[in-house]
Parts: structure tokens; C-alpha cells; sequence
């Protein structure tokens, strides 16, 4: 009976290869299409938002399949989206914060002041 358990546990642990070579393969395309935006010399916002975007897919894709996340739903949640949102967030706030440094600099040189 234990045997029999033991057995039915490591198979449901073990996974195929072939998930690893998916991954890899979509790691490879992520990759090739950060390097496009290079090569297309996109640039402003566009730019930092695919570069960000395939940044954080390729991290996400990392951290929930070759460390073992994905199966396991409250750690996916607390070590990969949780961090993820806290740093979409970040970075909206140094874009807002941005913005308005710019608008008062330009404001106070036109104007005076």
C-alpha cells in the first residue's frame, strides 16, 4: 500500500520534458522579440512598455515552470503575481511623477516665477 503511494506521488511530481522544451522555446521567442524592438529602433513609451512587457514574461515564465511554481497556486501567488503588480504599480507611479516634474519645469520657465 505505501509502495503503492509512493509511486502515485512521484507522478504526480515528475514532469515531462516536453513542458521544459516548451518553455524554452517560448523563452527563445520572448527573447528574439525584445531584440526586435531594438532593431526596429522603437522608441518613448512604446519602447520601455514592450521591453517591460517581455521582461516580466519571461520572468514570470521562468520563475512558474523551472522553479516549480506553477504547481503549487499559493506560492505562484505570493512570490510571482504579487511582486509583479507591486511593480506594474511602480512603475506607473515614477511615469505619473515623471510627467508632473516635466509639466512644472516647463510651466516655471515659460511662466517664470
Amino acid at each position: 500500500m505505501v509502495m503503492a503511494e509512493t509511486k502515485k506521488e512521484q507522478q504526480t511530481t515528475t514532469h515531462k520534458i516536453g513542458i521544459y522544451l516548451w518553455i524554452w522555446g517560448l523563452l527563445f521567442v520572448l527573447s528574439f522579440f525584445s531584440y526586435m524592438v531594438d532593431w526596429f529602433q522603437f522608441q518613448g513609451l512604446l519602447r520601455w512598455t514592450l521591453i517591460v512587457t517581455f521582461m516580466l514574461l519571461k520572468a514570470g515564465l521562468i520563475m512558474a515552470i523551472f522553479m516549480h511554481l506553477f504547481w503549487e497556486r499559493y506560492a505562484l501567488v505570493n512570490a510571482l503575481l504579487w511582486p509583479m503588480t507591486a511593480i506594474a504599480c511602480f512603475i506607473c507611479l515614477m511615469v505619473a511623477e515623471g510627467k508632473y516634474t516635466v509639466f512644472t519645469r516647463l510651466f516655471y520657465f515659460v511662466v517664470g516665477g
